[in-house]
């Protein structure tokens, strides 16, 4: 039987969230009831707040930060490994997740250990998401064809020191035909769940972010309070002007 889910309370300068913990996340949710114990959030801010994408905190260097200290940097020197639960768990507007490095630094997409975003996002029409699901399933070609092309570096690399354009194209050929047969195989990865269809349709979110970031809990009250804040006038660096508080964050 499914035990129940941890909660927990943030208190923010601008209002109270409450917030649940995924089981099916353990990694990420262990992490976060040991830094909310530790009170490594106290005192930190928002220190990024882009309205209708996300606001993000958990810099742990950012407490008490002057206005002109560069902030985004500051973690414990660990990482989280991934967990997708996707397409169950996805990027609605309330989504708690993970912020992490970049693919090219960060292949495995591993998680920032502090720093966490929850996501606003906006509301998306039928046509839009269509479009999304195309660009999807573009990505899934490609991340197939390069994997494909990996696998067969030592052949393609005989084949150009040799000069043979004829066994390239045969081989460009045969491998662009295995990347079709394959995108077949796995066209519903690039397809939307109607759950994920209607809460994009209606309440919205980042689609766009699916599958890329570690989503391990959600807003379970407080959606004006993180609207709120997603509100508050920034600077350039997309920092709100008025430093929004994570005060206090405890298990419930």
């Amino acid at each position: 039987m499914e035990t129940n889910e941890t909660q927990v309370l943030m208190k923010t300068s601008l209002g109270n969230i409450k917030l649940k913990l995924y089981n099916e996340t353990p990694q990420h949710r262990d992490n976060f009831i040991k830094l909310v114990k530790e009170g490594t959030y106290n005192g930190l801010l928002f220190h990024r707040v882009i309205k209708d994408f996300m606001i993000q905190g958990g810099d742990v260097t950012s407490k008490d930060a002057p206005m002109n200290k560069q902030l985004g940097a500051g973690d414990l020197g660990y990482t989280v490994p991934a967990e997708f639960v996707y397409p169950k768990y996805f990027h609605k507007k309330g989504a708690l997740s993970a912020a992490r490095t970049s693919d090219e630094v960060n292949p495995e997409r591993e998680s920032s250990a502090s720093q966490f975003y929850i996501v606003t996002g906006k509301v998306y029409s039928d046509s839009e998401l269509a479009q999304m699901e195309k660009q999807k399933e573009g990505r899934l070609k490609q991340s197939i064809f390069a994997r494909l092309q990996k696998e067969n570096a030592a052949k393609i690399k005989a084949a150009y020191q040799s000069g043979d354009k004829a066994e390239l194209a045969i081989i460009r050929d045969t491998l662009v035909g295995k990347t079709e047969l394959e995108a077949e195989k796995r066209k519903e990865e690039a397809k939307l769940t109607p759950e994920q269809r209607e809460a994009y349709k209606t309440i919205g979110g980042v689609p766009f972010l699916d599958n890329e970031y570690t989503v391990y809990g959600e807003v379970v009250e407080g959606l004006d309070v993180v609207d709120a804040i997603q509100n508050v006038k920034t600077n350039r660096q997309d920092r709100p002007l008025e430093n929004v508080v994570i005060e206090s964050v405890e298990i419930i």
